[in-house]
């Protein structure tokens, strides 16, 4: 056995072995293969092309390497393109080209039940990632942001897509907060570039654009959440408002509930903390999301996931960060099996034009609202014409919130098989959908361009000599001041 070992380390020591870009796609290739005949030997026909786990890999892998690419693209002095619009566009070609079509085949329950999933995960992210100290301190102009624009295109794309579109009253309202939320996978990353950079720094822009598009979000899933409740309620128009306020004292209720046990257990001194409270956490998120949707009260479980989440973040403090890095990896895993299911979700062929048409219109009325009130709001926080015009730009993008919640009515009329609803819910898939694809990039585009035009920049001491100058003169007003 001695002689056999040193032979082989002998053997080891003489033959070379791969390293850098060979090793890494050798080693890719060994775990795809080894994941598919374990799923093979689990799955049996399933994991075969027409197979539902089959599609469901096909799906993940197209929109890993869909965002990847995507993400490649870099252009000098702008922002990332975001990875998830090529997430989204790989679900959007698998599912519409001819005889792909037919071997990437997605399951309508297992789609609903992942992307149900992953709106868990985005929903205890948001609870988690909420700021206490930034809660006490926020008013005026971060609230002003938060709610006015959120508020004022959800009420308008209602209006319009009740005429235009035909939708009940709760459906455009459905719709209106669906396309209302601010998309923070496109705004943090581009706020954070500018910020490296010193734009808007002086004034604290990026930093209240960030905080107040996480308030944004929440309020937007509340709305929609209430409106849900509303709309697949069985009784008189007040009944339902009842059941749907109902549904939102509810969630509180529940959350709350669950967050104080959170805050108890597992207590400091057990072993793999992290992990039991990241088990938890998610476990009662996702429980919350699906029972809720189980028992017919489906907008009671979006709230008790960010109420638990936030309550809990403030018992751990500072331990919440470990917590939200495992969510992190988390999301890492069901963000492209979001977008690119909510991709996979829309054929082309059975779009009408009209619908496209009116819906593109409903959304850019939307956003010319939201531009508007944007500017508007911020009037009388101490900026200038080019900073509140850069503040309007970058709270157009719309991307993470409408792929988790924009499907979540299709799947809830699917349930009850009501023909009228499936149609109200693909109407409103769709827009969601045509609202990515639109304000994403161009949002992204849009903060990248506007960004070094229209802030002033404040210079770092290593690019001046000594001290921190800006490249304007306008008056300091500090974004802690205007808090």
């Amino acid at each position: 056995m001695s002689s056999c070992c040193a032979c082989f380390v002998s053997l080891r020591e003489k033959c070379p072995r791969p390293h850098g870009l060979i090793n890494l796609l050798i080693t890719k290739a060994c775990m795809l293969a080894l994941l598919f005949g374990v799923l093979w030997a689990v799955t049996g026909n399933e994991c075969l092309p027409g197979g539902k786990v089959f599609g469901i890999i096909i799906i993940f892998i197209s929109a890993v390497l869909g965002g990847r690419l995507l993400g490649l693209v870099r252009l000098p002095r702008l922002p990332p393109v975001p990875p998830l619009l090529g997430m989204l566009l790989a679900g959007l070609v698998l599912r519409n080209v001819p005889y792909i079509t037919d071997a990437v085949y997605v399951d309508a329950a297992w789609s609903a039940a992942l992307r149900n999933m992953a709106l868990s995960v985005i929903l205890a992210r948001a609870g988690l990632g909420l700021d206490p100290a930034a809660l006490r301190r926020l008013k005026a102009v971060c609230v002003r942001v938060a709610v006015g624009p959120c508020v004022l295109e959800a009420c308008l794309v209602a209006v319009v897509s009740h005429f235009l579109l035909k939708l009940p009253w709760a459906w455009g309202f459905m719709l209106g907060f669906v396309l209302a939320a601010v998309s923070p996978a496109v705004v943090v990353p581009s706020m954070l570039l500018l910020q490296k950079e010193g734009y808007g720094t002086e004034k604290g822009i990026p930093t209240l654009l960030m905080a107040a598009g996480s308030f944004d979000d929440i309020l937007a899933i509340t709305g929609f959440s209430t409106c849900l409740g509303v709309a697949f309620s069985t009784g008189t128009t007040w009944m339902n408002v009842l059941k749907g306020l109902l549904e939102v004292v509810g969630g509180i209720v529940s959350g709350l509930v669950v967050g104080v046990f959170l805050c108890l257990f597992p207590s400091v001194d057990q072993e793999d903390l992290v992990m039991t409270r990241t088990f938890f956490l998610l476990a009662f998120s996702i429980f919350s999301v699906f029972f809720t949707h189980v028992i017919g009260s489906s907008g009671a479980g979006g709230l008790c996931t960010l109420v638990l989440a936030f309550l809990a973040a403030v018992g751990w403090g500072a331990d919440k960060a470990a917590v939200a890095a495992m969510l992190a990896r988390c999301w890492d895993v069901f963000q492209p099996l979001l977008f690119g299911l909510i991709g996979a979700e829309i054929t082309i062929a059975t779009l009408s034009i009209s619908t496209v048409g009116l819906g593109i219109a409903v959304i850019s009325l939307g956003l010319l609202v939201r531009l508007l009130a944007t500017f508007l709001l911020v009037h009388c926080a101490g900026f200038v014409l080019k900073e509140r015009l850069f503040i309007a730009i970058a709270w157009l993008p719309k991307a993470t919130v409408q792929a988790a919640i924009g499907s979540k009515a299709l799947d809830t009329a699917r349930d009850e098989g009501d023909e009228a609803k499936i149609q109200f819910g693909l109407n409103v898939l769709t827009l969601a959908v045509l609202a990515i694809l639109i304000t994403a990039p161009i949002g992204a585009l849009g903060i990248g361009l506007a960004g070094p035009r229209l802030l002033t920049r404040q210079v770092k001491a290593s690019e001046t000599g000594g001290g921190v100058t800006s490249q304007s003169v306008q008056d300091p007003v500090t974004f802690e001041s205007r808090l």
